[in-house]
């Protein structure tokens, strides 16, 4: 659990892939579609459609010449629980400061 977690860290770490992941929200395409917003070689791109497909973030099939990339978002989901974890601890933390700073500050008045 933790390596994959690790690796889907690691895949989230680049803003192109962030950026491609983006992109493949809104439905597959093919890698000269995901390369074309971006000023760097298709083999760039391919290295980092490879980490995304060892991160299971994304599958690659061939139709005829090109090959379709889709999203799998449910392995984002240990991420998401993940950081979740640190959602509920920060939301719990400003609450409290909140609770301080409204006593402190009736007692101020």
């Amino acid at each position: 659990m933790q390596e994959a977690l690790s690796t889907t860290f690691l895949a989230l770490s680049a803003p192109t892939r962030r950026a491609i992941l983006a992109r493949l929200a809104t439905g597959d395409a093919t890698v000269g579609e995901l390369a074309e917003p971006f000023d760097i070689s298709l083999p760039a791109i391919s290295r980092h459609l490879k980490v995304l497909e060892d991160a299971k973030l994304i599958t690659r099939e061939r139709r005829a010449q090109q090959r379709l990339c889709r999203l799998r978002p449910e392995n984002l989901q240990p991420a998401w629980d993940w950081m979740s974890q640190y959602r509920q601890f920060w939301q719990e933390s400003f609450s409290a400061l909140d609770k301080y700073l409204e006593e402190t500050q009736d007692h101020a008045e």
